[in-house]
């Protein structure tokens, strides 16, 4: 075998018991998230839906699956992490993980804060300015999640 390849076997890396059941977490969380924001953006699939707007309900619901797909994500990549001291640019996605967050619920509740396109007496609606601000906070999040993954492909 070649030891100066910059790949690690499995034989040199550090373990960890908890690794497994850890990712399986995760991943279950994930699963669940993806569910509830299924749930929240297509209530149709389901046979949920009642109303033809998208209204503060359906908008908390999405929003929610959104915070478990990001709670998920985040610990399995985390675990990834296991053994290995993370960098600085994992620290940094961690953090632009939480921001692009932030952004989706702040667009997507605009209306309830008082910032959309309806005023406070109308119903809260999810127009196309909402759903861009989504898209964009959602995008953030992909960006922080692909300066989470570990690159062990230097030599320690």
């Amino acid at each position: 075998m070649n030891t100066d390849s910059p790949f690690t076997n499995l034989e040199n890396t550090p373990h960890d018991d908890a690794v497994l059941p850890r990712l399986r977490i995760s991943f279950a969380i994930t699963i669940i998230g993806l569910l509830i924001f299924a749930i929240g953006t297509k209530p149709n699939l389901f046979g949920w839906d009642r109303s033809p707007v998208v209204g503060f309900v359906q908008i908390a619901v999405f929003l929610m699956g959104l915070a478990f797909i990001c709670l998920g994500g985040y610990m399995g990549i985390v675990t990834l992490w296991s053994g290995y001291e993370r960098t600085i640019i994992s620290e940094i996605g961690s953090r632009i993980v939480a921001t692009g967050f932030v952004v989706c619920v702040f667009a997507g509740l605009a209306d309830v804060f008082g910032m959309g396109s309806q005023a406070y007496p109308q119903v809260p609606y999810f127009g196309p300015l909402q759903a861009t601000g989504v898209l964009i906070g959602q995008v953030i999040i992909a960006i922080g999640f692909l300066l989470l993954i570990p690159n062990r492909l230097h030599k320690n």
